[in-house]
Formats: structure tokens, C-alpha cells, sequence
């Protein structure tokens, strides 16, 4: 049993059952035992590997779409540069190697990251030491933004709740024999899911992320009253139906409650409720990643990076080019949406 999880027997046994919100909020941010506050879960050492870990080219790619729309929104002077749960740095790394040569793109912008986890906030640094830091998004400065959230969303604590009638009963975190357990609240009406009764049938299981319009809002306010755009990369799809809470060790899939603190735990995006808290701005279509970065022509930057390469090195190469797009990989499962004024286009890749 992990010290976490005595923490939370001790307390759900003074208190009655938590949500799974709260559950996983213990679990990934915990001061003394949440699972980012302790380490660096990237890479092949951690427990999970994300697209900027890759290929460098996921990264340049989203760079050059970034810089075009600050090009195409008249190319302001001074912008914000910003990115939410940036891993160890890797992904602005590249998106700033790929736009040193778009003229006055590095003189406007100054780099925010937007991060919990002091472990990563130290691999931050060595990859962009200029850059500053947030604990959220409410303290992004009041400037154009060009923002990027790669697998942020996904890691944001969600509750869910199984219909029963015109009522959800919430799935609860509670113990049994000293063990954690889920189990199901009374039925009670939601107003806050009432507009889910209209496509889900008794039994049927939908997530909710308590934090999502928060976010959403305060970034679509300031892309709204200020410019710039947000590029949102995730795994996902239009709408929440079905249990999709995950947890992963060691490249392993695991169960979520044996181990709190140890393992990561990530649920599906609802990129319905994204685009529905993108007012004031305009939100672009949903594309699937493998079209997304085909769009902005991941193929032929694949086939002259590979003229250098042979060998082992080549096939690693080949095998990231697949893995970020095939649909049977990474290319349908994640999905991509921006942000961005109704006076704009969307990004490079994307459609209105």
C-alpha cells in the first residue's frame, strides 16, 4: 500500500466516498506524493511517451502553423508564446528551432509555460531557460496568444456519472476491506448534464472535466479581446460516452486504484465541451492528427530529414513518421482543434 493511499483510506474513512475527481487530483498533484509532483513520467525510463518525444518533426511543424497565423493576423510585435503542460520542454524546443527564420517572430514573442510539476519545471528550464512560468492560465499575460496544449486535457481530473432515468448517480471512490473501491452515488437530476439526456440511454457512462471551461474561457477571452490562436492536440473525440479512465506504468496499462500516487492516470478529451466554451472566439473543425500534420506536410519533411539518416537510426525514423499518423496509431485516436478570433482564419492545417 502506497503512503498515498493510507492518506486516502484514512480520509475517506472520516469523511465517506470522494469523487474520481478528486481522487485523481490526490493522486497526479499531491505535494508529497502525487505522481507529477515526484518525477518525470517521460520517455522510455517513465511510463508514457508523448508525440514532441517522437520526432522532432511533430514539433517544427506545429512551430511553422503557429508562426504562419501570426504572419497571416498581422504579425504583431509583442506576443505571448505559450504552451500548457510542456513535458520537459521538448515541444517548444522545436517549435522555436523551426521558426528562428521567420523575420521578427522570436523578437515579438516571449515563452510562457503553464506547469504543476516541479520536476518538470527544472527539464523545463534546461530546454528554454528564457522561458516563464504559471501555475495557470489566469496569470498569462494580457497579449496576443499563440498557445499550444498537447495531452494537457487529458490529464485534468474528470468525474463521471451512469444515467439512471432523468437522473446520474456519480461514481465514487470509496473502501472496502481496507481497499480502495469504486461504487455509484444516489440518482439524482443534474443541471449541469441535462443537456446530455437527449443522446445517452439508462446505463450509460459519461465523463465530465470540472476544470475545462475554466480554462477554455479564460484562454478563448484573451485570444478574443487580444489575438493569436491556441492549437489544441489530444486524444479525444466530439463528445464523452463511456468509461475511458486510464491509468499507465512503466508503458503498462494498470488499475487506477491500486497503486495511488504511482501511475498516471488520463481520461478522453470531450472536444464538444472545448468548442463549447471557445465563445467570444471561433473554434476550427475537429481533425484527426495523422491529417493534421500531413496537411502541413509531415511526409516530405520525413523524406529529406531521412536522406541523412540509415540504419537503425533510419528506421526509428520511419517508425515516429508512422506513429504520429497512421490512423491505426496516433493519427485518428488524437485530434487537433484551435482557437482563434472571428475576425481570423484558423491555422495552417486546419478548417473553419
Amino acid at each position: 500500500m502506497t503512503p498515498l493511499a493510507q492518506q486516502l483510506i484514512a480520509r475517506i474513512g472520516r469523511t465517506g466516498p470522494i469523487t474520481l475527481g478528486d481522487y485523481m487530483a490526490e493522486c497526479l498533484l499531491h505535494p508529497d506524493y502525487g505522481y507529477y509532483a515526484t518525477r518525470d513520467p517521460l520517455g522510455v525510463k517513465g511510463d508514457f511517451i508523448t508525440a514532441p518525444e517522437i520526432s522532432q518533426m511533430f514539433g517544427e511543424l506545429i512551430g511553422l502553423s503557429l508562426a504562419q497565423s501570426w504572419l497571416d493576423q498581422g504579425a504583431p510585435t509583442k506576443i505571448a508564446l505559450a504552451e500548457l503542460g510542456p513535458g520537459r520542454g521538448t515541444l517548444m524546443a522545436d517549435i522555436l528551432r523551426a521558426t528562428k527564420s521567420v523575420p521578427g517572430f522570436h523578437a515579438a514573442l516571449t515563452v510562457h509555460f503553464v506547469e504543476a510539476s516541479p520536476v518538470l519545471r527544472k527539464a523545463q528550464a534546461r530546454a528554454v531557460p528564457n522561458a516563464v512560468w504559471h501555475d495557470d492560465v489566469t496569470t498569462l499575460p494580457d497579449l496576443p496568444l499563440w498557445l499550444v496544449a498537447n495531452e494537457f486535457f487529458d490529464a485534468l481530473p474528470i468525474r463521471q456519472f451512469v444515467r439512471e432515468g432523468t437522473g446520474w448517480r456519480e461514481r465514487m471512490v470509496g473502501v472496502s476491506d481496507d481497499t480502495l473501491t469504486f461504487g455509484l452515488s444516489a440518482a439524482a437530476p443534474l443541471a449541469m448534464l441535462e443537456h446530455r439526456l437527449a443522446d445517452t440511454k439508462d446505463g450509460d457512462l459519461i465523463e465530465h472535466c470540472p476544470a475545462l471551461p475554466g480554462v477554455m474561457q479564460h484562454i478563448s477571452h484573451k485570444i478574443a479581446d487580444h489575438g493569436g490562436t491556441a492549437l489544441i492536440i489530444d486524444y479525444g473525440d466530439w463528445q464523452s460516452l463511456g468509461d475511458t479512465l486510464q491509468a499507465l506504468s512503466s508503458h503498462e496499462k494498470a488499475d487506477p486504484l491500486a497503486e495511488p500516487g504511482t501511475a498516471d492516470l488520463t481520461a478522453h478529451v470531450d472536444f464538444a465541451e472545448i468548442a463549447s466554451n471557445a465563445a467570444p472566439a471561433k473554434f476550427s473543425r475537429l481533425t484527426p492528427q495523422g491529417v493534421f500534420l500531413e496537411r502541413l506536410g509531415i511526409t516530405q519533411r520525413a523524406q529529406k530529414l531521412a536522406t541523412r539518416l540509415q540504419g537503425t537510426a533510419l528506421e526509428t525514423h520511419v517508425k515516429a513518421h508512422r506513429r504520429l499518423t497512421h490512423p491505426a496509431e496516433m493519427g485518428d485516436l488524437f485530434k487537433v482543434i484551435s482557437i482563434y478570433p472571428v475576425s481570423a482564419t484558423p491555422p495552417p492545417g486546419l478548417e473553419p
